[in-house]
């Protein structure tokens, strides 16, 4: 069973509820355990101003599936629960992103392992920190935590 680190976001219609969802739906897949989860952050977009307010969390799961399949599988809950992808940082009922997989380094057209703006981004620092706080950056050799300090100090 592999550890792993997601960030979900949700702004529009019931953002909770949106979150809610997706953790119930991760939950509904036999190679897919929630370990944890963090609060729910109120967060400014981020990119693209002009929207509504997000609501962020991060969750832990164990699985056994690989990356791939694991973003297939995110991607197909994301559709399930009505995203459509129109404009990049547009507003979306859901999304799910993969933020660390144990401490694996993957560089794919479609998928980046560990997330390549999660140590840029309060809004993913701030929950995942609640949760990992001493789980390493792979690439960084930073633990969440510190991360987190290191953006708050504007570093």
């Amino acid at each position: 069973m592999a550890n792993v680190y997601l960030g979900l976001g949700s702004n529009l219609g019931d953002r909770k509820e949106n979150l809610e969802k997706s953790i119930a739906a991760l939950n509904n897949f036999e190679d897919i355990q929630v370990k944890k989860r963090s609060s729910i952050l109120e967060t400014e977009p981020y990119g693209k101003t002009d929207q509504p307010e997000f609501m962020n969390m991060c969750v832990e799961i164990e699985t056994r599936m690989s990356p791939l399949s694991l973003l297939e599988t995110v991607l197909g809950i994301e559709h399930s629960l009505g995203r459509v992808r129109e404009e990049v940082w547009g507003p979306r009922i859901i999304d799910i992103d993969i933020l660390l997989y144990e401490d694996l380094e993957l560089e794919l057209d479609d998928l980046s392992i560990p997330h390549k703006e999660m140590h840029l981004r309060s809004f993913v620092l701030e929950p995942l920190s609640e949760i990992a706080p001493n789980v390493k950056h792979p690439t960084l050799g930073r633990q969440v935590i510190e991360l987190k300090e290191d953006l708050e100090r504007g570093e």
